[in-house]
Order: structure tokens, then C-alpha cells, then sequence
């Protein structure tokens, strides 16, 4: 069964250009929270305790093994008072996105 991502990207990407479109295996994704965090003086139980996750998330999220959902992402920022970009990002050169799909 197709999900509706499948059928969105079939329609914005024509099966000979999905190749075209792709994220490094070893790109990752880079973070600040542990130092955001710690200029708050917050502790990472307390974050947890905020967001609803556990302090396991959290350290996994400051270490760069878990890449946190849009919505934990978007509530990080938030509490930190800052935009998710100045949390999380990615180096450009491990994303290539075409500049034409067509």
C-alpha cells in the first residue's frame, strides 16, 4: 500500500529524476542543545519533564543519535527562545537538491 508521502513524490519527483534527490548516508544532523540548554541552566530532567519525553531523549538528542520529530523540535525551540535552525542544522554540502526537478 502506498502511503500518501509515496504519492506526494511521485507527483513532485517523475521516477527518473528521484535519484537526483539525495542525503549523504553520512551526513547528520548538528545540534547546540546541550549548550542551549546549559546557558538556561536547565537540566536535562527538567527539559524532559517539559517536553513530555524522557531524559534518555534528550541525551540522545544531544549526542546526535536521534533526530527529534517536528513538533519535539519546534517545542525544543520554544523553550530555548530560539528558532529550531539555531538548535538543529545541516551542512549544505550534505544535501543536494537539485535546482530543477523537472
Amino acid at each position: 500500500m502506498e502511503s500518501t508521502l509515496d504519492i506526494l513524490w511521485a507527483v513532485w519527483y517523475p521516477e527518473d529524476t528521484e535519484s537526483e534527490l539525495s542525503i549523504r548516508e553520512e551526513a547528520a544532523m548538528k545540534n547546540r542543545l546541550e549548550a542551549l540548554r546549559k546557558e538556561r541552566g536547565i537540566r536535562q530532567e527538567e527539559l524532559a519533564l517539559a517536553l513530555g519525553v524522557s531524559r534518555q531523549t534528550i541525551s540522545l538528542i544531544e549526542r546526535g543519535d536521534y533526530s527529534p520529530s517536528v513538533m519535539l523540535a519546534l517545542k525544543l525551540a520554544a523553550i530555548c527562545g530560539v528558532t529550531v535552525e539555531e538548535i538543529f542544522s545541516m551542512d549544505k554540502e550534505d544535501l543536494y537538491v537539485p535546482e530543477d526537478p523537472q
